[in-house]
C-alpha cells in the first residue's frame, strides 16, 4: 500500500510539473505573440530583400506639328523613416530644430491641416518610430519642387529620413480631340489580383515601343511587409520612345467641333467623321462621338474602324466595275421608271424618291443615288457572273481589314456570291449598299484614291518614332494599288461624283460655295444588333474629296441617327459636317487664310431650347409662330422644331438630384442651379452643351457644377 501511495505522489507530481511547463510555454508563447509581435516581424521583415522592377517613363504621343496629344507627368510619394540615423542622432536634435518650421511650410503651401496637426501627426510617427510614414501621395512636379525647399526636406535623404518615390500619370492635353484613336493606357488589377494594363488606340498598337525598358532596383522589407529602396543598389529604367503621328490638331478641332455640333442638334447616336491627305493617305483629323447616358457626347469608340451597311456610298465601287467591265459611256440611258420601284433580276429595289423621269443616264443614276438604276447597271453587268464583281470589290480592298496602323481593326463581312447561294440576289443587294459590311476608313480610302487619279494609298496615322529628340523610324507613304482602275474609269467617276453636289443629292447643302466638291451621299436603313428596320434607324453619310479640280484632302462623314428621326438623310445629316469641315480647311490650308472669315449659313429651321415656360410662349405668341404645347402649367419646357412648326414639351427638373439644365441659356441655369445651392464654374458663352457634375448624382450643397457653354468648342 505504501509503495502505491509513493508511485501515485510521484505521477501526481510529475503531471503538476507538466501543466506548470505547459503553461509557461503558453504564456510565454502569447506574450511573444501579442506583445513583441511586431518586433519580431519587422525582425524577420528585415532580413527578407529582392529585386523589383522600376517602371520606365512613358513616351509621349505628338500631333504633326509636335503639339503633346499624350503624355506621361510624374508623381511623387513622400514617405519619411523616423529610424534614419540623421533624424535619431544626439537624441533627435535635428528633428526637434526642424518640426516646427517644418509644419508650418506643410500647412502654408498645402492648405490642408494646421501646423499643429502635422507637428502632433509628425511627433507621433516619430515617438512609434514608423519606417515608413506616409507624408504625401501623388503630388505633381510643382508641389514636389516647392517641397524640397522645406525644412527638414532640404537636408537630403540621410538627414531627413525622407523616401521619395516617383511614379508617373497619363495626360491627354487636348481631351477630347482624336481621344478615342490616340487611346489610353491604364493599369488595373485582375481578378486574380495580379497587374493588368488596357490600352486601346496608338496606345495599345505602339506599346511595346512607348513603354520602353524597365529598371530593377534592391528593396528590404521592413515591419509590415513595406518595402524599402536600399541605397546604391538600383539600374535605371529607359524612357519609352515617342511617337510623331500625322494629326494635326487644328483640323482634328475643326473636324470635331462640327461633328459634335450636329450630333448635339439632331440628337444622333454616334458619329465619325475622318480627314485624309489625298497625295500620302495621311489621317489629318479622326472624331470618333458616342452619346453616353446622361445625353452628352464623348469619344467612347472608335466608330470610324466600326462594320456596316454603308448605303449609296458603296455605289462608287458599283459605277467603277460597271465603267471596267463594259467600257460604258456616262450617257447611256437606264430605264428606272416613274414609280420608285422596280424588279431588278430576281429582287425588287425601291428608290428613297421617285426619279423625275422614267430614263436616267448612268451619270444621272449616280447623282440622284437611284437605287434601281444602279442595281440595274450590276445585274445587266455581272448577271452571268457574280463572283467577278466581287473580285472587283477585293481589287477595291473592300474584302480586307483597313491595313491602318491600329490594333483590333475589324475585318469587313460580304454575303455570299455564290451561284448556288442566292449570289445573283445578293450582288444585286451589294450594288445599293446593303448585303456588305465596310468601315468608314475603307470607304475613304476608295474615295481617295479617285482624289488621287486612281492610285489608293496606305491610311496611316503615324509620321515618325524617336527617342531623346532622335530618329529612330521614318515611315513613308505606302501605294496599296498603282492603279484600281483605268484613267477614263477615274475621269467619268470624278465627273459623276462632281454631278452629286452640282445637281444631285447634295445641290442644295454646296450650292453658292465659292470653291469646287466631288462626293456621294448615302443612307442605310440600319437592322444591325438589337436595331431592326421597325426602329427606324439610318445611317446617314457622305464622303468626298475639295478641291474638286486640285484635290487636296478627302473627307467621310458617317452619323447614326435617333429613332425615327425627322432629318436623316445622308443630305441632311453628314453632308452639312463635311461642308463646315472643307470650308474651314480650304480657308486655313489650300487659301492659307484666316478659317474664322469663312462663315456658314445655319440653317435656322432646326432649333432646340431649354428654357422658362412663360417666355417660350410669350416670345411664339409676339411672333405669331405656331407651336404645339404639352406644358400645361410646368414652369420649364423644351421646345424644338418639327415640320416647321415648334413644339413645347415638359421638362422636369428634380429636386432631389443635380437638374439637367443641357440646352438652358446660361441665365435660366445659373437660376436652377444656385436655387438649389450649388456653385457654377463656366466655360464658354452661348447654351448649355453638357455638364459635370453631371445630372442623376444625389444632391451634395457643397458640389461645383461645371457648364460647358456651345461657343465653348468654336
Amino acid at each position: 500500500m505504501k509503495v502505491k501511495r509513493d508511485i501515485l505522489w510521484r505521477v501526481y507530481l510529475s503531471f503538476l510539473g507538466i501543466v506548470l511547463l505547459s503553461s509557461l510555454v503558453l504564456g510565454r508563447a502569447i506574450y511573444i505573440q501579442q506583445v513583441q509581435g511586431n518586433y519580431w516581424k519587422s525582425m524577420s521583415d528585415s532580413l527578407h530583400q529582392r529585386i523589383e522592377e522600376i517602371d520606365a517613363g512613358r513616351g509621349t504621343i505628338y500631333s504633326e506639328d509636335r503639339q503633346m496629344l499624350s503624355t506621361s507627368l510624374p508623381t511623387f510619394d513622400i514617405y519619411i523613416d523616423f529610424l534614419a540615423d540623421g533624424l535619431r542622432e544626439k537624441n533627435g536634435k535635428r528633428f526637434k530644430e526642424n518640426i516646427d518650421s517644418f509644419a508650418v511650410s506643410l500647412s502654408s503651401y498645402f492648405k490642408d491641416k494646421d501646423a499643429s496637426l502635422y507637428k502632433k501627426e509628425l511627433k507621433k510617427a516619430y515617438k512609434n518610430k514608423e519606417r515608413y510614414y506616409l507624408l504625401k501621395k501623388k503630388l505633381e512636379y510643382q508641389d514636389y519642387k516647392a517641397f524640397r525647399d522645406f525644412p527638414l526636406a532640404k537636408l537630403g535623404r540621410n538627414k531627413s529620413g525622407i523616401i521619395v518615390e516617383e511614379n508617373s500619370k497619363r495626360l491627354m492635353p487636348f481631351g477630347l480631340l482624336a481621344n478615342r484613336t490616340i487611346g489610353l493606357s491604364r493599369e488595373y488589377i485582375a481578378s486574380n489580383g495580379k497587374v493588368k494594363k488596357q490600352n486601346v488606340g496608338l496606345e495599345k498598337s505602339f506599346d511595346s515601343l512607348l513603354t520602353g525598358q524597365k529598371g530593377q532596383r534592391l528593396v528590404r522589407f521592413i515591419a509590415g511587409g513595406v518595402a524599402v529602396p536600399v541605397d546604391g543598389y538600383q539600374i535605371e529604367p529607359e524612357s519609352g520612345k515617342d511617337i510623331i503621328t500625322t494629326l494635326d490638331v487644328n483640323m482634328q478641332d475643326i473636324t470635331s467641333s462640327a461633328l459634335l455640333k450636329m450630333m448635339q442638334s439632331s440628337e444622333s447616336e454616334y458619329g465619325t467623321a475622318i480627314v485624309m491627305e489625298v497625295k500620302t493617305g495621311k489621317i489629318k483629323a479622326i472624331a470618333n462621338l458616342g452619346k453616353n447616358k446622361e445625353g452628352g457626347y464623348w469619344e467612347n469608340d472608335n466608330y470610324a474602324l466600326h462594320v456596316t451597311e454603308p448605303g449609296s456610298t458603296i455605289k462608287l465601287a458599283t459605277l467603277l466595275a460597271v465603267l471596267e467591265e463594259k467600257k460604258l459611256s456616262l450617257n447611256e440611258l437606264i430605264e428606272v421608271g416613274n414609280h420608285g420601284s422596280m424588279v431588278v433580276g430576281p429582287r425588287n429595289v425601291t428608290d428613297a424618291e421617285r426619279s423625275p423621269k422614267s430614263n436616267l443616264t448612268i451619270k444621272e443614276c449616280f447623282a440622284h443615288s437611284s437605287n434601281v438604276g444602279m442595281s440595274k447597271l450590276a445585274y445587266n453587268t455581272f448577271a452571268s457572273n457574280p463572283q467577278k464583281f466581287k473580285s472587283y470589290l477585293h481589287n477595291y480592298n473592300l474584302d480586307l481589314p483597313s491595313p491602318v496602323d491600329l490594333s483590333d481593326v475589324a475585318k469587313p463581312t460580304m454575303t455570299s456570291f455564290e451561284k448556288n447561294n442566292g449570289g445573283i440576289m445578293n450582288m444585286v443587294t451589294v450594288s445599293f449598299g446593303y448585303g456588305i459590311q465596310v468601315s468608314p476608313l475603307q470607304t475613304l480610302t476608295l474615295y481617295n484614291a479617285i482624289a488621287n487619279d486612281g492610285k489608293m494609298m496606305k491610311p496611316y496615322l503615324v509620321n515618325k518614332i524617336e527617342r531623346g529628340g532622335i530618329l529612330q523610324q521614318n515611315f513613308s507613304p505606302i501605294i496599296l494599288n498603282e492603279n484600281i482602275c483605268s484613267d477614263a474609269t477615274v475621269k467619268a467617276a470624278k465627273e459623276s461624283m462632281e454631278a452629286v453636289v452640282t445637281e444631285g443629292t447634295a445641290k442644295n447643302v454646296f450650292e453658292g460655295l465659292h470653291f469646287p466638291v466631288a462626293g456621294k451621299t448615302g443612307t442605310a436603313h440600319v437592322a444591325d444588333g438589337k436595331i431592326k428596320y421597325k426602329d427606324g434607324v439610318y445611317q446617314a453619310s457622305f464622303v468626298g474629296y475639295f478641291p474638286a479640280n486640285d484635290p487636296q484632302y478627302s473627307c467621310i462623314v458617317v452619323i447614326r441617327s435617333k429613332p425615327h428621326a425627322a432629318l436623316h438623310y445622308g443630305g441632311q445629316l453628314a453632308a452639312p459636317v463635311f461642308k463646315e469641315v472643307a470650308t474651314k480647311l480650304y480657308a486655313m490650308y489650300v487659301e492659307k487664310r484666316d478659317a474664322s472669315l469663312m462663315v456658314l449659313k445655319k440653317d435656322s429651321s432646326i432649333f432646340n431650347y431649354t428654357g422658362f415656360t412663360y417666355d417660350f410662349k410669350n416670345v411664339l405668341s409676339s411672333l405669331k409662330f405656331p407651336f404645339s404645347d404639352s406644358t400645361q402649367r410646368m414652369h420649364w419646357s423644351n421646345i424644338s422644331s418639327k415640320n416647321n412648326h415648334a413644339v413645347l414639351k415638359v421638362r422636369n427638373i428634380e429636386n432631389d438630384e443635380v437638374p439637367n439644365v443641357k440646352g438652358m441659356g446660361l441665365k435660366d441655369a445659373l437660376y436652377v442651379l444656385e436655387n438649389q445651392g450649388f456653385n457654377v464654374a463656366i466655360q464658354g458663352k452661348g447654351k448649355v452643351l453638357t455638364q459635370f457634375v453631371k445630372n442623376g448624382v444625389e444632391i451634395n450643397k457643397s458640389t461645383t457644377v461645371v457648364l460647358i457653354l456651345d461657343e465653348f468648342i468654336n
